[in-house]
């Protein structure tokens, strides 16, 4: 399934895409929030697949439906991991003249969460480097600790495309300051939609690419992880609570603009196309401050 937050005579509505290419969108009219879905676990998508299959549910076509971020509201920060490309890590360590460091862990601020089709506001005052990293976002389906490799991915509630947008003068400035670099309002679109893990036959077998104004910057695959999803799970929950609701960033292949010769920041009117694979692709324009 293909579940998505959509915005209808001026209200928020949950619902999915019908799977037959007909765009056309089916509401789910008893569940006000994602999360809610997400809390009602595998009752929930049972009741999603009766709705989506019941002739008397209430439909949209969705080029009439404002479509938002599919969890505009996850719980706690968006957890990201650096560095999980070997590729990455290396053009990372050319650009820092130094050696490769290992993948490493930080989080997003949950105000950075945007729509996959939402401007991204780059203010001057603030930074001159934004930059863009394609990668796929696992959405948390259930809680957990200490959770093993061979049980991950029944944590999983579904995969989103996701945007790390970048401000790399902060993220590398005063020390460096990942989490202030990476903070910053809406520097985090994701979706368009949530995917459900039945339709990922296999999330190490996906392609990625990032586009800004139609030229290809990133290509990748995410066979190419140095920790594949359910190691990346195991991980992150070692002695840390996964909560149902939470979003992954798994991290990004090579191709980022600041390790680029010379480096390649995004300018006020540029737009990026963020695509994962069996998921969908971001859209989102880069504008100034002043819009």
């Amino acid at each position: 399934m293909r579940l998505l937050t959509f915005r209808v005579d001026g209200a928020g509505r949950t619902g999915l895409l019908r799977p037959d290419g007909s765009n056309e969108v089916v509401e789910l009219e008893d569940v006000d929030h994602m999360l809610d879905l997400i809390d009602a676990g595998p009752e929930g998508l049972a009741h999603a697949a009766r709705t989506l299959a019941s002739a008397r549910s209430r439909t949209h076509r969705l080029q009439d439906v404002e479509v938002l971020a599919p969890l505009p509201n996850p719980r706690g920060n968006v957890i990201a991991i650096g560095r999980n490309y070997q590729a990455h890590a290396e053009e990372s360590a050319r650009a820092a003249g130094k050696t490769v460091d290992p993948p490493t862990v930080f989080t997003k601020a949950v105000t950075t969460i945007a729509g996959p089709y939402d401007d991204v506001v780059a203010d001057a005052a603030v930074t001159s480097q934004v930059d863009w990293e394609v990668e796929l976002g696992i959405v948390v389906g259930r809680a957990g600790i200490n959770i093993r490799r061979h049980h991950a991915l029944d944590h999983i509630f579904g995969f989103v495309a996701l945007n790390d947008v970048s401000a790399r003068d902060i993220q590398f400035g005063w020390g460096g300051q990942f989490f202030k670099g990476k903070s910053l309002d809406g520097f985090c679109p994701i979706g368009p939609w949530i995917v459900t893990p039945d339709e990922i036959e296999d999330p190490q077998s996906l392609r990625l690419s990032l586009r800004v104004n139609g030229v290809v910057k990133q290509d990748g695959n995410t066979r190419d992880m140095i920790y594949p999803v359910d190691a990346v799970i195991e991980w992150v929950s070692k002695g840390m609570t996964l909560l149902a609701g939470a979003i992954i960033a798994t991290g990004t292949p090579d191709g980022v603009g600041f390790a680029r010769t010379p480096p390649e920041f995004l300018k006020s009117g540029d737009v990026m196309e963020a695509e994962v694979e069996r998921i969908g692709t971001l859209r989102n324009r880069i504008v100034s401050a002043a819009g």
